[in-house]
């Protein structure tokens, strides 16, 4: 019989604190505390080296889909790595990367997205796509065409590129020189009134949801909205379904929701059900066309990664998507989309929760010093991040977007464990605000 290894927690913090820097993160009071050390996930739950069990409340930052260590992804790698653990995409290629990209074209109507570009994560998927969307207008003769419309509040990546498009000036002004040239919208109106769209590239949003904002949930029909501007004035629409790919919303792009295609697709995140890093910025055959030519006319996409394609990334990703038939995903979320919906609405009755936003599988409740008069709580008082800390005594792990609490666990979670998240919510929310 195996036993679980014992882990020499306060070894392995000091050396935590010793040689890491850890993203999005106060180091110095990083290094007063003693981290949860994840080694351990199965299904919904992730285990610390003390032994402690925790509800994966964000899906390991809104990556994983199917659960920890599904065995059918497990096995796929295991036989992939086996095979084949890594070739350059430049000059060879190779089948499992042959076979994914189909699969992923014909997730989408005939016609409509029919290359596939891989890279490694979101970030680079976007960059992939704002640099495509320069070079194509270039190559079709509208150098003019050499900016970006982006929304306000939208997270699109932290490379400097998808950077330009942020909407958020904690992440991203103090990079605002090396930007690209940016126009930011609060909504589809203001777009609408720019005057000089034939300057737009492209422009690119998070389709029903803008994650990093705090879960703000776009009106309804704002998309379909959107199309019919780019295609009055000819700009190029990006879609950023890092989030919102593979099932978050409910149904599996959340595009399909208003019967929306873009000119430029990103995905990431759950591409590979969360297990492995990969990315892929799908395009039109007309972009794909336009870079079309001879060595002498330099129309190559100059761009590319040292992992581009990786071989077991995308036997992981082919083992997601045929999970998403064989275990019927989609189907079966519907009814926790619903149970998380019911159970959410027992926060209500928590006087400092001001609003509980939801969009398919993916959930944000705010807290507010006073909701009545909008009154938040000091941001330097980390209220969010003190809740958060506060349910992992409640067995479970999320992190917040300010006074936002994020819940958007893996796919597999149980009825049981919904509620249990929930109440661990609820519970922190009532020590650290209502005590």
């Amino acid at each position: 019989m195996s036993q679980t290894p014992a882990w020499d927690t306060e070894s392995l913090a000091l050396r935590d604190h010793r040689f890491l820097w850890h993203p999005f993160t106060q180091q110095q009071k990083w290094c007063e505390e003693e981290p949860i050390i994840i080694v351990g996930g199965s299904g919904a739950m992730l285990t610390d080296s003390r032994g402690r069990s925790y509800i994966d409340g964000n899906s390991s930052i809104w990556t994983n889909i199917h659960g920890h260590s599904h065995p059918a992804i497990m096995g796929a790698v295991s036989r992939q790595i086996a095979t084949l653990d890594h070739t350059s995409f430049l000059g060879t290629t190779h089948p499992a990367a042959i076979e994914l990209a189909e699969r992923l074209v014909t997730l989408f109507p005939m016609r409509s997205l029919s290359r596939v570009f891989f890279s490694d994560n979101g970030s680079t998927a976007v960059e992939a796509a704002l640099k495509m969307s320069l070079q194509y207008w270039q190559l079709r003769g509208h150098p003019r065409r050499c900016r970006f419309g982006g929304f306000s509040g939208a997270y699109h990546g932290d490379t400097a590129g998808a950077a330009s498009l942020g909407g958020i000036g904690t992440f991203f002004d103090s990079f605002a020189e090396i930007h690209f040239p940016t126009k930011r919208f609060s909504n589809l109106q203001e777009l609408e009134a720019f005057p000089h769209p034939e300057e737009l590239a492209a422009v690119i949003i998070e389709p029903l949801i803008q994650g990093s904002a705090g879960m703000r949930v776009w009106p309804s029909g704002m998309l379909r909205e959107l199309r019919r501007f780019c295609d009055r004035t000819g700009v190029l629409l990006i879609l950023d379904e890092v989030m919102t790919g593979f099932g978050r919303t409910g149904t599996l792009f959340a595009c399909e929701q208003e019967s929306v295609m873009p000119d430029l697709l990103c995905v990431a995140k759950g591409l590979t059900g969360g297990v492995l890093p990969l990315a892929a910025t799908l395009v039109t055959e007309e972009i794909y066309k336009a870079f079309l030519g001879t060595a002498e006319e330099q129309k190559t996409f100059y761009y590319g990664h040292s992992y581009t394609a990786n071989p077991v990334a995308c036997a992981a990703a082919l083992a997601s998507l045929d999970l998403f038939d064989t275990e019927r995903t989609l189907e079966n979320l519907q009814p926790n989309i619903s149970t998380l919906k019911k159970e959410l609405e027992r926060l209500r009755t928590l006087r400092v929760v001001s609003e509980i936003r939801q969009c398919g599988f993916i959930a944000g409740i705010e807290v507010m010093l006073d909701p009545t008069t909008s009154t938040s709580y000091p941001w330097q008082d980390l209220t969010g991040a003190k809740i958060c800390a506060a349910a992992r005594n409640h067995g479970l792990l999320t992190r917040p977007i300010l006074d936002t609490i994020v819940l958007m666990p893996p796919f597999c979670i149980t009825e049981k464990q919904i509620i249990h998240a929930v109440d661990a919510i609820a519970l922190a929310i009532k020590q650290i605000c209502l005590a």
